[in-house]
């Protein structure tokens, strides 16, 4: 016969074993996820419970999902807004699951708090001149990168990162550096939630 504390677990255990839910455990301290259309986190070490939860269990929605990617569709020169703003605009968007990513603005609006990864690709298109590139987080520049070949007529400002943002929080690219004209198609930025926090 099983304490009365150890048979939540028994039934848990069981469920696990005999459901077809998939499982990954990285190790005994960490909390155990269930993927699917809701995940089920199961703390080892609960720091306090909940009233009528004697496992330390909690449910959350998995339908968060969070990812977008954008590209200059048009060989365009800069707009006055985008020499006032100095923002680069991204004119099509190729994916904007959650649509968090702005196309008006090229702005991406955090939908809550978590580990974000970003990357971007901007294409000066004439030589004898350099750009520098910023990802802005509520604008303060995060990571950066330049194009300053003096001789090469297409070259790339490019980096990537992993950011925390808290709900709210902006991204954007900034030219901080140069002028930004054509990079038709080979321009993009993109970006998705890696995991909430």
């Amino acid at each position: 016969m099983l304490p009365s504390s150890g048979l939540p677990m028994l039934i848990l255990a069981t469920l696990l074993l005999i459901g077809p839910l998939v499982v990954r455990g990285q190790n005994d301290t960490e909390p155990i996820v269930l993927e699917g259309k809701c995940l089920v986190v199961c703390d080892s070490t609960p720091s306090s419970e909940p009233a009528g939860n004697a496992l330390g269990m909690s449910v959350r929605s998995g339908t968060g999902r969070v990812a977008f990617s954008a590209t200059r569709q048009t060989n365009h020169e800069p707009t006055d807004m985008s020499n006032r703003t100095m923002i680069i605009y991204f004119d099509q968007i190729l994916v904007n699951v959650g649509s968090h990513f702005d196309q008006e603005s090229s702005i991406f609006l955090a939908p809550r708090r978590g580990v974000y990864s970003f990357n971007f690709h901007v294409v000066k298109a004439y030589n004898r001149q350099t750009i520098q590139v910023s990802l802005m987080l509520n604008g303060w520049p995060m990571i950066s990168a330049f194009a300053g070949d003096q001789d090469v007529t297409r070259e790339a400002a490019t980096n990537a990162g992993l950011v925390i943002m808290e709900r709210g929080d902006k991204a954007y690219l900034k030219l901080e550096r140069g002028n930004l004209m054509g990079g038709w198609k080979y321009s993009t930025f993109s970006g998705f939630l890696v995991f909430p926090l």
